[in-house]
């Protein structure tokens, strides 16, 4: 054998060696134990996820027909069909309000309070009663901006009248009085600063037997109003 018979021999063994791999083993991939508790709760978690958005879903699209008040109504003044009208919102189950199928029952009431146009009706805010009381007269107050309490007065609000001595009087005009004279009432309406003077006129009912008393004392300029402690403690 030649030289370069040999030569390509051991080239040609060099190259088969250089071609020869030994066999490989595959990785072994150790398969995860699955917790079947682990899978339950995976399962609860999705089940209890859908059914809040459901539940939400329902709540949106959830719409009630209440009854709105569509013009200004004063403090017992009585309730037309013209004052109310109709809406369909999601009410919060919070918020009280009449229910549209109820807006008969409500006509023909009383205002307890001043009703803004655009507010939704609660229950409370009508009253079958009539704000003055059988044996009771509304006497009208006239009130100085230094006279308004910085309290608000609202509807229902006890009160006091008081008698006090006129401008000017002398103390032999008084000496004859032990105690300043005074009137239990209660507000029924209270209206808003006029402009210019800022004079609040307060509607106030007392016993029919005071109401000519309180109205003198107001002519005079000798009223005050005074407010009662809640409830009357």
């Amino acid at each position: 054998m030649s030289k370069t018979a040999e030569r390509a021999t051991t080239a040609n063994g060099v190259a088969q060696q250089g071609h020869v791999s030994c066999p490989v083993a595959p990785p072994r991939v150790s398969a995860r134990r699955r917790r079947p508790g682990v899978i339950a709760l995976s399962l609860a978690l999705i089940a209890s996820g859908g059914a809040g958005v459901a539940v939400l879903l329902l709540q949106v699209g959830h719409r009630t027909e209440v009854v709105t008040v569509v013009r200004d109504v004063q403090v017992g003044q009585v309730l037309t069909e013209r004052d109310l009208g109709k809406a369909s919102i999601a009410l919060d189950p919070a918020v009280k309000a009449v229910e549209a199928a109820d807006l008969e029952s409500v006509v023909g009431k009383r205002a307890a309070v001043e009703l803004k146009p655009g507010s939704l009706l609660a229950p409370s805010q009508v009253t079958k009663d009539s704000l003055v009381k059988a044996g009771e007269q509304l006497v009208p107050i006239g009130l100085k901006p230094e006279q308004v309490p910085a309290t608000a007065l609202v509807p229902g609000q006890k009160v006091q009248l008081v008698r006090v001595p006129a401008q000017g009087a002398t103390s032999s005009d008084t000496e004859g009085e032990t105690s300043p004279q005074t009137v239990s009432g209660r507000v029924v309406k209270a209206s808003q600063a006029a402009p210019g003077t800022g004079v609040v006129v307060v509607d106030v009912a007392t016993a029919a037997a005071d109401g000519p008393t309180a109205a003198a004392w107001v002519a005079a300029g000798t009223l005050r109003l005074v407010l009662d402690a809640p409830d009357g403690s």
